[in-house]
Order: C-alpha cells, then sequence, then structure tokens
C-alpha cells in the first residue's frame, strides 16, 4: 500500500509542478516525454511499429525544434496538427478513426505539439499520464509474455517513471532565463546548445 500511495503522491507532484511551469518550459517538457515513447516505439521490431506512430517523427521533431527556440517551426507544427485533424486518424462526426492513433506514442506527440502550440496545462499534464499509462500497459504485455516473477513491479515501475518526470522537470527549469523567451525565438547558437543539454538528456531512457 505503501508504494501505491507513494506513486500516487508523485503524480499529484508532478501535475503541481506542471501548473506552475511556465508554457515555455511545458513545452520542453513534453518533447522529452513524448520522444521517449517514440524512440522506445521506434526500436520495436519492423513489424510491431505502427505506420502512423513513425509517420509522426517529423512532427516530433519540429516540436523540439519550437520548443528550443526555432520560431520558423510553427509553421509546420501547426500543418502537422492540421493534418492529423483532417484525417481518418482524428475523430470526426462521432465516428472513430483507425486505433494507431491511441497509440502511446503518437498520442504524446501530438499533445506534445498541441502544447507548444497552445502552451496550456492540460496538454502537459496528459502527456505526463500517458508516459504512465505506458508503462502500465508494457507490465501487462510483459506479463502475457514471460513469468510473473520476472516482470517488474508495477508500483515501482510507475515511480520510477514520476520520479523521472521530476528530475526532467528539474533539468528544464535550470534553463528558464532561456526557455523564457523561446516563444518569440533564441538565437541559433542557442538553440543547437539546448539540443546538446537539454534534448539529448530528456531523450535518455535512463
Amino acid at each position: 500500500m505503501a508504494r501505491m500511495e507513494m506513486w500516487q503522491e508523485l503524480s499529484v507532484l508532478v501535475e503541481e509542478r506542471l501548473k506552475a511551469t511556465p508554457a515555455g518550459e511545458r513545452g520542453v517538457f513534453t518533447a522529452g516525454v513524448a520522444e521517449r515513447l517514440m524512440t522506445w516505439h521506434e526500436a520495436l521490431p519492423e513489424d510491431e511499429q505502427a505506420p502512423f506512430t513513425v509517420g509522426l517523427r517529423p512532427l516530433l521533431n519540429s516540436v523540439w525544434e519550437g520548443a528550443l527556440g526555432d520560431t520558423t517551426a510553427f509553421s509546420a507544427v501547426k500543418r502537422g496538427v492540421a493534418e492529423y485533424m483532417l484525417s481518418e486518424y482524428c475523430h470526426n462526426d462521432g465516428q472513430d478513426g483507425p486505433d494507431d492513433a491511441d497509440e502511446s506514442a503518437a498520442t504524446a506527440t501530438l499533445y506534445a505539439a498541441h502544447a507548444y502550440l497552445f502552451g496550456c496545462y492540460d496538454f502537459a499534464s496528459w502527456t505526463s499520464r500517458r508516459a504512465v499509462e505506458a508503462v502500465d500497459q508494457h507490465l501487462e504485455y510483459l506479463a502475457e509474455q514471460e513469468d510473473d516473477e520476472l516482470v517488474p513491479d508495477s508500483d515501482e515501475a510507475l515511480t520510477s517513471e514520476l520520479q523521472r518526470q521530476l528530475r526532467d522537470l528539474d533539468l528544464i527549469a535550470s534553463y528558464s532565463k532561456e526557455l523564457r523567451y523561446s516563444s518569440t525565438g533564441l538565437p541559433i547558437d542557442t538553440s543547437i546548445r539546448l539540443r546538446v543539454e537539454l534534448r539529448a538528456p530528456l531523450s535518455s531512457p535512463a
């Protein structure tokens, strides 16, 4: 019970942190979460990858560019979101689109794109929750494929994911001075530096 309470408390803490985090920093956070899920999906055997999900890689790259201060990426992200809204993958007129659109990396990427475009808290919160759900779904998959004794403890895995998110928020906050101006554009050399100092560590699996 104590471990369950721990990850639930961490989930509340992440939500509180995201509410207090400036929009520019939230955009980087969501890009990082989506990147981790996308990288994991891209590492699957090719026949297990969802075409819709891998097709969102250019959109996610544009979200990164925009979140790290390249204002020219705004049009690419807006176009990518518009293409999704007009596609068969988006729910239209009450009809459900193909299931590919609900894959974790795909959903997180679309949330990250919206978080970058609109800066609102909700999309960042949904991205965080989607990563937690992805961990839970992965454990269920492992339980079906392996002996239960070899499957990581669910509460520990969920706690680890949320602790990772809090560390990411701490790292991003240390760049608040630069990211404060990301929506209006950063010097090219600053954007390049942030790709190394932020995108790389936020994208790493550990």
